[in-house]
């Protein structure tokens, strides 16, 4: 019997991580086929000035193709998407894209938070929002977000990050549905995927 309550409601992922997720996020992303059927859209701190070289690293170890979106871009099932650098990634109504060169929110382009919070409005309860390590609090108000408009929240497990500073920020604010290992996200993406008809 599954340790997780799921079934085939959602729409996204949205995956959040600063210093110490790329090892993560890497495992997360050579874990799912290649059939996985809801679009994940990744936000992560990266240097603003280094356009090159983050998309082919993670995609050198995902199975599915790591792409950055366009302005007004729309969404499509079994993608993954990478916030651009030195870009805001919205989510806007009727699934599309939306980047933003507005000012930094947390010290941080693309914000983690504003990626969660239009992602939380657009799909309310069919969202999943996932948070790693990272050095700061950009992502907490993201996750509440989401918690706030019933959609499920998932945390690394704190004593597993390089830096727990993010994941102990969303848990000090709202009460997260799941603290996970990476290989127990894994296990829940692909039980996940299980209810999905191909």
């Amino acid at each position: 019997m599954s340790r997780f309550n799921l079934d085939n409601k959602y729409k996204a992922i949205v995956i959040g991580g600063s210093a110490g997720s790329f090892q993560g996020i890497t495992q997360i992303l050579s874990a799912l086929p290649s059939d996985f059927s809801l679009p994940i859209i990744l936000c992560l701190h990266r240097l603003k000035h280094v356009r090159n070289g983050f998309v082919e690293a993670l995609s050198i170890k995902s199975i599915k193709p790591v792409v950055e979106p366009f302005d007004k871009e729309g969404i499509k099932k079994g993608k993954v998407y990478l916030a651009p650098a030195n870009y805001h990634l919205c989510i806007e109504l009727g699934n599309t894209f939306a980047l933003s060169t507005e000012e930094m929110y947390n010290n941080s382009r693309p914000s983690i938070d504003i990626t969660l919070d239009t992602a939380a409005y657009n799909y309310k309860d069919k969202l999943i929002g996932i948070l790693l390590s990272g050095a700061n609090k950009d992502g907490a108000l993201g996750m509440k977000r989401i918690k706030d408009r019933k959609g499920v929240t998932i945390i690394q497990d704190p004593e597993e990050c390089m830096i727990d500073t993010m994941p102990n920020a969303a848990r000090n604010i709202t009460e997260i549905d799941y603290t996970l290992k990476i290989k127990e996200i894994i296990e829940f993406l692909l039980e996940l995927d299980k209810l999905y008809i191909k």
